[in-house]
């Protein structure tokens, strides 16, 4: 019989943690309550779990340093909760390296919903390697170990990160709206995802694997469609 996933809510409103966790292990999860950011980072760090729930309004330490503490040693799915309507607070979350936010109040059949898609996401193969090799040689994907090299140097992604790559890449020329990359990469229907998620994760992405994030060889935009992986790329890189 499969474990329980562990599920960690960061969460200083207790009313709110008690109705999270009531409500996951009445889906079978384990639920563990932290409620402010020191006690919440020093569980994520010292206990493994499948998905942490992340305030950003907590005691001690604010969720995002607790994101950007937890992300510099684990990959973790993390969801922002917040009650903010700020746009820039949900930007910076998914910046730090979250996978995904929550905006207070939310109904708990979105909230199971996404925590469902997160785990499948982090606990699903990625598949086959791609058939056609890519054409250049300085960006690279090892499937076994889900590691990208560019130039030989091993970049740090987050695992919707790699996702992200993965799939774009393994159908180079493709365009996907950001819908469709909601749905296959985030595992959202187009009632729970918000598509700006996938603007931040890619300028994130970029960041990392491109030379001049903001000039994309690899990652491109086509306007008015979507992204797509470009492997039309000069042989001498």
């Amino acid at each position: 019989m499969e474990p329980s996933r562990r599920i960690l809510i960061i969460e200083d409103e207790i009313n709110i943690a008690d109705i999270f966790a009531y409500n996951l292990r009445s889906e079978k999860y384990d639920a563990d309550i932290a409620c402010d950011g020191q006690l919440g980072l020093s569980m994520a760090l010292e206990r493994e779990y499948d998905l942490i729930l992340l305030d950003i309004m907590l005691p001690l330490m604010d969720g995002f340093e607790v994101c950007r503490r937890v992300r510099e040693v684990k990959n973790t799915p993390i969801i922002m909760v917040t009650a903010r309507e700020d746009e820039t607070d949900k930007v910076m979350g998914l910046e730090l390296g979250a996978d995904d936010y929550i905006t207070k109040p939310c109904s708990i059949k979105e909230l199971l919903a996404r925590v469902r898609a997160n785990i499948r996401r982090w606990s699903a193969p990625s598949g086959p390697a791609p058939a056609d090799p890519l054409r250049n040689s300085a960006l690279s994907i090892n499937t076994d170990k889900e590691e990208v090299q560019f130039e030989g140097r091993i970049i740090g992604l987050t695992k919707k990160e790699y996702d992200l790559l993965y799939f774009l890449r393994r159908q180079p020329g493709k365009v996907f709206t950001r819908e469709q990359l909601m749905g296959q990469v985030w595992g959202y229907d187009g009632y729970y995802g918000d598509v700006r998620t996938v603007d931040v994760t890619i300028k994130r992405l970029r960041t990392k694997i491109e030379p001049d994030p903001a000039n994309p060889m690899f990652i491109q935009t086509r306007r008015g469609s979507g992204y797509y992986f470009n492997d039309q790329l000069p042989e001498e890189m």
